[in-house]
């Protein structure tokens, strides 16, 4: 069995067994956030005080633009996400459109959202570029949102024929605005995601 720690810059030698869904369900509840992808097992320590305050200054600014625009709902962590029996992750956030409502179950998510946001760290940084962004990108996520609160940016991945495109930066230095597609009329100012103190 392989053991990801929240730095992602080592790696124990592989065992070759691929853990599934139903060996994570067996992990201790130690606060910590469990994900498989591609049967390894990834670890991540709690989150800082600023990650949350991003997370859940996303969340209720989707929240409420969902409870006047009831197109789909918005979820965050922890909440499984199955893509496989061996690719189990807990997005910071996710977004499913009520046309794709069958994928939201009792327990957890079985399916790509439509959107996937991910907030950085640096022990999550390659996890999140490489290692996510593959899985993201070949389970059919349509949208993939990368927040790194180091540098005050959003990296906006759009699915386009099966593949994401070179991504979309967008910076507190400029002012920038996120908007999507997937929620029109929405629109969320860098400067508001990201008046979290530091």
């Amino acid at each position: 069995m392989s053991v990801m720690s929240g730095s992602d810059t080592t790696r124990p030698p592989s065992t070759g067994v691929k853990l599934t869904y139903d060996d994570l369900a067996h992990f201790p509840d130690d606060g910590k956030r469990h994900e498989l992808i591609d049967g390894e097992h990834y670890v991540t320590p709690s989150p800082n005080t600023r990650h949350q305050r991003i997370v859940f200054t996303l969340a209720n600014l989707i929240w409420n633009f969902l409870e006047a625009n009831r197109v789909g709902e918005v979820f965050g962590a922890p909440l499984d996400v199955v893509f496989s029996d061996i690719d189990v992750v807990e997005p910071d956030l996710l977004f499913v459109s009520h046309a794709r409502m069958d994928v939201v179950t009792k327990q957890n998510i079985q399916g790509p959202p439509d959107l996937v946001v991910e907030v950085g760290s640096p022990g999550t940084r390659r996890r999140d570029e490489k290692i996510k962004h593959r899985l993201y990108e070949r389970s059919g996520v349509t949208e993939y949102w990368v927040v790194d609160p180091d540098l005050d940016a959003i990296k906006v991945y759009v699915l386009v024929d099966g593949r994401y495109g070179p991504p979309t930066e967008l910076t507190l230095d400029k002012g920038d605005v996120l908007t999507t597609p997937l929620l029109p009329g929405l629109a969320l100012p860098l400067a508001r995601i990201f008046s979290a103190p530091a």
